[in-house]
């Protein structure tokens, strides 16, 4: 580091001279491109990365993930390569669903607990060639999958900085990436992985999102990032292909049903206060506890919690009126507050007033009569309204296109 003076004639140190120091916010390969695309100037740190919240209108952008192609940079996610000749056991003592039964290029999504039995985080796992595996994640938690190696022959590396990834969703988005030159893409199924080549290089297209609809992940270097993005956006303008920020994706991940780690639950690594945290049967993810796997981080507490039961049920509301009932209080017909809104939105496509709540047990039985506390300005004057709220155990937003196979063009 550099010593000089400053005007007033104290020492300073020139930090320039410090990478880590220099570059305060970290940009993704893609930056070029989605900086000159962003026309709000509406950012935002994800986990060091800046990120666009928009890059023109929010509704409009979420219209593209419904009815056209929305473009969205994931390069932020956190990714770690998991390999070794003990890697799917690995992972089998570290998640807990069986990931014995995922073949190669396909993916799974999975949790993960403390030996509490509460969740760390979710995410996907994309087994990539055997004993090779790729865990895509919200939280940085590189310390703790190391410690819980512990054991295994497995080598564990965060590989976010040296994987671009975009994600494409919507209806022609398949048609998109034919136009790219990915022959035979249509025959990918859901949760599929397949290879093909882009400018020399091999380009992994899977079959994944974040949206409930028919979309796919591209995963490439570093030096083809820009190269992919300028040209997918040149082939898919016939195809309304339109870049989106997380405002957009935030909308239609509820209409989905999708929880997100931070948000719906706070992972269990990062709590401070006690009681804050949810199991895998507190956030209606059973399906994704296989109890029959001898061993597994938090098995013997799960054991415990489906016998005894849950301190608290994960369910979706639909409210009435058109006002999203964000951060609200969920009381009963007596006025008691049962629980709390996490997430909530006016999903447009559905004509919907969702919201994903935590309710304390034994409340959010479907029969149940719930009231949302709901708080919205409108030139500087406060509204304060009880919606009243149903239990819905259907999909809000859940359109064939996500499954069928081939793919249909749009």
């Amino acid at each position: 580091m550099i010593a000089d003076k400053n005007r007033l004639g104290f020492t300073n140190t020139n930090l320039s001279t410090e990478p880590h120091i220099e570059e305060q916010v970290l940009r993704t390969p893609f930056h070029e491109g989605v900086a000159k695309a962003c026309k709000t100037n509406h950012w935002f740190d994800w986990k060091g990365y800046t990120t666009p919240h928009s890059y023109t209108e929010v509704e409009f952008e979420y219209f593209a993930i419904r009815s056209s192609a929305a473009l969205f940079d994931l390069t932020p996610m956190t990714k770690y390569r998991i390999e070794g000749p003990d890697a799917t056991d690995y992972l089998n003592r570290l998640v807990t669903r069986n990931m014995s039964k995922v073949a190669v290029n396909r993916v799974a999504y999975a949790v993960w607990c403390n030996d509490d039995g509460q969740i760390m985080d979710d995410g996907t796992l994309f087994h990539l060639e055997e004993n090779v595996w790729r865990l895509c994640s919200q939280e940085r938690c590189l310390d703790w999958m190391r410690w819980s190696a512990m054991g295994f022959d497995v080598e564990i590396t965060d590989e976010t900085a040296d994987v671009a990834a975009l994600s494409l969703q919507g209806p022609t988005s398949c048609s998109v990436l034919r136009a790219l030159g990915c022959d035979g893409v249509e025959n990918l199924k859901p949760f599929g992985i397949a290879y093909f080549t882009f400018e020399g290089t091999e380009l992994a297209v899977s079959r994944t999102g974040f949206t409930g609809d028919l979309g796919y992940e591209l995963w490439t270097t570093n030096d083809k990032a820009m190269p992919l993005w300028s040209k997918l956006l040149e082939v898919g303008k016939d195809y309304m292909i339109h870049p989106m920020g997380a405002d957009a994706l935030d909308i239609a991940r509820i209409e989905a049903g999708f929880v997100q780690a931070g948000v719906d639950f706070m992972p269990a690594e990062v709590v401070i206060r006690p009681g804050r945290t949810r199991s895998p049967f507190e956030l209606g993810l059973d399906w994704l506890v296989d109890l029959k796997k001898p061993m597994f981080n938090g098995r013997k507490a799960l054991l415990k919690e489906k016998a005894e039961g849950s301190r608290y049920r994960f369910v979706k509301l639909d409210i009435d009126g058109n006002k999203p009932a964000s951060n609200s209080f969920i009381f009963n017909k007596s006025g008691d507050k049962v629980g709390t809104v996490t997430s909530a939105a006016w999903c447009p496509t559905a004509k919907s007033n969702v919201a994903f709540a935590s309710l304390e047990m034994p409340w959010g039985k479907d029969t149940d009569q719930l009231f949302a506390e709901i708080y919205y300005q409108r030139e500087l004057e406060w509204t304060r309204v009880l919606a009243p709220c149903t239990v819905s155990n259907k999909p809000t937003y859940d359109p064939a296109r996500r499954r069928i196979t081939p793919a249909g063009d749009c």
